[in-house]
């Protein structure tokens, strides 16, 4: 199922796309199938949430608890880091933000993607895609601990509550519901309508799932109460929607569309597409500044970055990668100074300053840089893929 990404990319991707494809059809084991048919009942919304997510600091604002400094006592004493999953060398390396050097590296499984903070802040997994499994590195010490199995596990996000880690299995076209300390499994949602299924944000209100279809141009809503897809949006024919971010006032969803490039519009609360919003060749990550007022939006095809509004919806800025290069995933820092961003298809990652848009620096690291996560964040809890907290 992950073959074709790489239609758009070179053939060294082409190959790692392949790996996946082989690994990512692994059955799912007997055990796991009998334990989700004896929980597929538990699927109430009460049960869900049972009043454990965090109220809402601002209602105006979802990333009012991500503001620059604001690091809670949990990941305050953390080194500022960034781990930068390579899928080609299938390995991780490990960056300082203070001398933008690489500190460590060690071995990942196969096909690793993303670095994925957990909901409490305490662990950041790998997710090994083709490796079947998540290696769990402590953001105390840097070091990685031992791997977990999990199906197919492309990417990864955790309910508002963190009842649940949400593995994204693309291509079993999936989302698996695990409990989010152990990761049994508590329900595999089938998504056969969503090719590619990829990425996801929250409402606000944290009861749905507005989530991309990579490889079928369109979007589906889960329900999370209930488990089940309870809408489609259709987007362009030939769309390749990618990343997904919630704007700040919780009116909109902003998705990257790396094959119209742009970024869809979509009204949260009609789950209806308001219109397209163009940046540059190969729109693909989306990351709000600390201050919520722009959504830096990463061109991959193009190398460069345009800045959005959020008031306007309308681009600012574009920034451009001396040299070019291959922008893809990443987050930024927890003083708002810094975007990083892994260059996916150049074994390097870009630093940049988000004050001027200038390259701070360019560093080497293994092959395919994909969902690297920088850490500590500010923010009460994650709700995944590289690090979107709230």
């Amino acid at each position: 199922m992950n073959a074709p990404r790489a239609r758009s990319v070179t053939a060294a991707l082409a190959a790692l796309a392949a790996l996946a494809g082989c690994a990512g059809g692994a059955a799912r084991p007997r055990s796991e199938l009998s334990a989700v048919r004896r929980t597929g009942a538990q699927r109430s919304w009460a049960q869900t949430v049972a009043g454990a997510t965090p109220p809402a600091l601002d209602p105006r604002n979802v990333y009012a608890a991500d503001g620059a400094g604001m690091l809670s006592a949990r990941v305050r004493a953390d080194p500022a880091l960034v781990y930068v999953p390579n899928s080609g060398s299938n390995t991780v390396d490990v960056i300082s933000q203070r001398t933008f050097k690489v500190v460590a590296h060690f071995a990942a499984g196969a096909l690793p993607q993303h670095v994925t903070p957990s909901w409490d802040l305490r662990t950041l997994y790998v997710t090994n895609d083709a490796g079947n499994s998540l290696t769990p590195i402590d953001p105390r010490t840097a070091r990685p601990g031992r791997s977990i199995a999990v199906l197919d596990p492309y990417n990864m996000y955790v309910t508002p509550d963190g009842r649940w880690a949400i593995v994204v299995a693309e291509a079993h076209r999936e989302l698996d519901f695990r409990d989010a300390h152990t990761m049994a499994l508590h329900d595999a949602l089938a998504t056969p309508e969503c090719a590619g299924v990829d990425h996801m944000d929250y409402t606000a209100d944290g009861r749905y799932a507005l989530v991309s279809c990579e490889f079928a141009g369109r979007m589906i809503v889960v329900d999370l109460g209930a488990e089940r897809v309870i809408k489609t949006i259709e987007l362009a024919p030939g769309a390749m929607p990618q990343d997904v971010k919630l704007s700040p006032d919780g009116r909109v969803f902003y998705v990257a569309d790396m094959a119209n490039n742009g970024v869809w519009v979509i009204d949260a609360h009609a789950m209806r597409v308001v219109e397209m919003v163009l940046t540059g060749a190969g729109a693909h990550g989306l990351y709000p500044s600390r201050d919520a007022r722009v959504l830096y939006v990463s061109n991959r095809g193009e190398g460069s970055i345009s800045v959005l509004s959020f008031a306007s919806r309308h681009a600012i800025a574009k920034w451009w990668l001396p040299g070019g290069g291959s922008p893809d995933m990443g987050g930024v820092s927890a003083d708002g100074k810094v975007l990083w961003l892994s260059g996916r298809y150049n074994a390097e990652v870009y630093a940049i300053s988000t004050a001027t848009g200038r390259l701070l620096r360019r560093i080497p690291v293994g092959s395919g840089p994909h969902g690297l996560c920088v850490w500590p964040q500010p923010g009460r809890y994650s709700i995944g893929h590289t690090g979107i907290l709230r």
